[in-house]
């Protein structure tokens, strides 16, 4: 048997599995029930049916967020923590519900949950709050290669204007982090390491870095280095609890994990938030205030000025709660075995197609290019065939440079997403090589 049949069988057999496991899994889990529950997807875009496969950008909303949000300006609006009118107490109880919503989904206090605009700029808070007044010249922060631009800029920024330096963590042809070298570099900067953060799941890649013992060796290098996570991707498919990481801070962005846009929220060890400045100034940040001197409240207040977003935050916690509601656990079952297919799918159309990100570990991220056709132009045919996917550099340059690519094109999958709509994505695909490919004279 040539090693083309040999192959091809293999690709057979993978996919007669991926398929076995993801129809157990829809037994499980009905996702039609689900999809029922998001208005958004029931809708024709250029006369197909939709299929949303780009919620790693940002991902659909239940009605049970819509609800929330409705009611809050139909009935209970008002700002909060400065009225006594019943109207102001019924906000503020919503508002300070959800702070305690959120705190139960990262396995927080309350008092360590800072609401935030999303994940941008909790690690902007942490980077100029926290980091910049511990930083000196020649010290050291850790990234790896694979991280967005939310979590490389601040960064650089604060050490332009500190004189520290990033030390970045590479990753191998897979997306998998280079643990060995993480160590290296933890030791090689000794005492001058005064940071560590990274991505817990890449949106690029869809990678799940082992965050645990990321934290852990960072521990073990030096019990008081801290350590931050990116939890923007890993929120929406995988459970946290800050508390077994050991972590220092996780931030979270509401629209990922089907929640508004403009929340998130940032959760730090309670003895570094009360040992942060605040990095805003305002109202309701405050203790007291004369031209003279202000004195600060205590965190999470002290890190909260002006009014907050009410709404977006009484839509996040109705977001975890219809996640609760839903089973999470089955939900992140579906999405793992609906990845699984789509790759072994993907597989079909080698070698015009390359998938870029082939981790053990991922959560529902297919990324891929395909030989000689630009990733926009991929998004343009998949769109006309209602297909919303993402191209592009996913605001992680370099990681794109890593793979000497200028762009990919991203599938990203939740648990609202069918076999059907993979299929569709496949067939899309391979009507995308036909159109691009080699023409006869």
């Amino acid at each position: 048997m040539s090693a083309g049949a040999d192959g091809a069988i293999q690709g057979e057999v993978a996919l007669d599995r991926a398929g076995a496991a993801l129809e157990l899994a829809r037994i499980r889990f009905d996702v039609e029930a689900v999809r029922a529950d998001f208005p958004g997807l029931h809708q024709e875009i250029h006369g197909q049916p939709l299929a949303y496969l780009d919620s790693a950008a940002s991902a659909q909303k239940p009605r049970a967020v819509i609800n929330a949000l409705t009611q809050i300006y139909l009935r209970d609006y008002s700002n909060v923590h400065r009225g006594v009118h019943a109207l102001s107490q019924r906000a503020t109880d919503a508002y300070e519900a959800g702070r305690r919503r959120v705190a139960r989904f990262l396995g927080a206090e309350e008092r360590e949950v800072v609401f935030v605009r999303g994940v941008t700029e909790a690690i902007n808070l942490v980077a100029w709050s926290f980091a910049r007044p511990r930083l000196n010249a020649g010290d050291r922060i850790v990234l790896s290669a694979m991280e967005h631009h939310a979590n490389i800029v601040p960064w650089q920024q604060v050490c332009q204007m500190t004189g520290a330096e990033l030390s970045v963590v590479p990753i191998d042809d897979r997306g998998v982090l280079d643990l060995a070298a993480y160590d290296r570099l933890l030791a090689e900067g000794g005492e001058r390491v005064k940071m560590v953060a990274m991505i817990h799941v890449s949106n690029a890649l869809g990678t799940i870095n082992p965050a645990a013992e990321i934290v852990r060796r960072a521990k073990a290098h030096n019990p008081d280095l801290p350590v931050l996570f990116d939890g923007a991707q890993a929120a929406p498919h995988h459970p946290i609890d800050v508390k077994a990481l050991g972590c220092d801070f996780y931030a979270i962005s509401g629209h990922k994990v089907f929640g508004p846009t403009g929340i998130g929220a940032l959760y730090g060890r309670f003895a570094h938030l009360d040992a942060m400045p605040p990095w805003q100034g305002g109202g309701d940040m405050i203790r007291h205030v004369s031209f003279e001197q202000t004195t600060y409240a205590e965190p999470p207040q002290r890190f909260e000025a002006g009014t907050p977003h009410i709404a977006g935050v009484v839509g996040l916690a109705a977001a975890l709660d219809y996640l609760e509601r839903i089973d999470h656990e089955a939900a992140i079952t579906y999405e793992q075995a609906l990845l699984a297919y789509a790759a072994a799918r993907l597989d079909e159309l080698a070698p015009h197609v390359r998938p870029i990100g082939v981790a053990p570990d991922k959560a529902s991220v297919l990324a891929f290019v395909i030989e000689g056709v630009h990733p926009h132009d991929i998004g343009t045919v998949l769109d006309q065939a209602g297909i919303a996917i993402r191209a592009g550099h996913h605001c992680a340059q370099p990681l794109m440079d890593r793979f000497g690519l200028p762009a990919t094109a991203r599938a990203s999958f939740a648990f609202y997403n069918t076999r059907a709509e993979v299929d569709r994505l496949i067939d899309a695909i391979g009507q995308t090589i036909e159109l691009f490919g080699p023409r006869e004279g």
